[in-house]
């Protein structure tokens, strides 16, 4: 790490809006931990390695960090890589999560668990690991990713939207609790971004979502990279406690 750079860690950040956040906040100077798990299906291994790759193309440092943000030991674990590595934390993005879509009376109870494990507790976990290192240095940013179905409600999405209202609660209380310490806590609830998430819905649906949102297309993940890094700067400094919408004015 450089004198003068900060160290952010970002969850999920192999692909989508992780990437584009990491990349963000490497454009600002930040050295960047790259979070990523596993999965049978995926790569995820070589798409954070290119991410790394493009954070470093900034000439700040990067690394890649495997861990499972539901098992606490794992996270503490990465937290202390990442310092050894890089150097103190000072800018926690918790991003990762996961959806399993189903209408309530549908829903499998594990369906249930697994979002809120992912979505919440991860976070949980990651904060947990990194806010005394922060208060103690007197300085740091937690921001998390939320979504405007926190705000809103989605048909099918209880589970998604209780893990992400979940966060917004998280987020308030925190940064009451730090708010003397040089600590901010804050929140980015995107709208629809233009992701591989999104890419799966079926076209006839996607022009129907569209025609709801009043500038009229979706947003992109460099959208919610631009409000995580002014959360992330020393410009936001008297800021803490908030919910930035990027949605499009899908709900205001």
């Amino acid at each position: 790490m450089g004198d003068d750079r900060r160290v952010a860690l970002v969850t999920g950040a192999s692909r989508g809006i992780g990437a584009a956040i990491a990349v963000r906040l490497a454009r600002d100077g930040c050295d960047v931990a790259i979070n990523w798990l596993r999965e049978k299906a995926r790569d995820n291994e070589a798409e954070a390695a290119t991410v790394a790759e493009q954070v470093r193309a900034m000439d700040v440092d990067a690394i890649c960090v495997e861990a499972d943000i539901t098992d606490r030991d794992a996270v503490n674990a990465m937290v202390r890589r990442v310092e050894e590595a890089l150097g103190p934390i000072a800018v926690l993005v918790s991003n990762a999560g996961i959806t399993r879509d189903r209408t309530l009376r549908k829903l499998p109870p594990e369906d249930w668990d697994r979002v809120l494990e992912v979505n919440l507790t991860g976070a949980f976990n990651c904060m947990r690991a990194v806010v005394d290192g922060m208060t103690e240095r007197g300085w740091g940013r937690i921001i998390s990713i939320s979504s405007v179905v926190a705000l809103m409600g989605n048909f099918g999405q209880t589970n998604y939207a209780a893990s992400k209202a979940g966060l917004l609660g998280l987020t308030k209380s925190l940064a009451r609790e730090v708010a003397l310490k040089g600590v901010t806590v804050n929140a980015v609830a995107p709208g629809f971004i233009a992701t591989e998430m999104t890419a799966a819905i079926p076209h006839d649906v996607t022009e129907q979502i569209v025609a709801t949102i009043p500038m009229g297309a979706m947003g992109e993940p460099i959208d919610v990279a631009n409000a995580v890094a002014f959360l992330a700067s020393d410009e936001a400094r008297y800021i803490t406690g908030h919910v930035l919408s990027v949605n499009g004015g899908v709900w205001m």
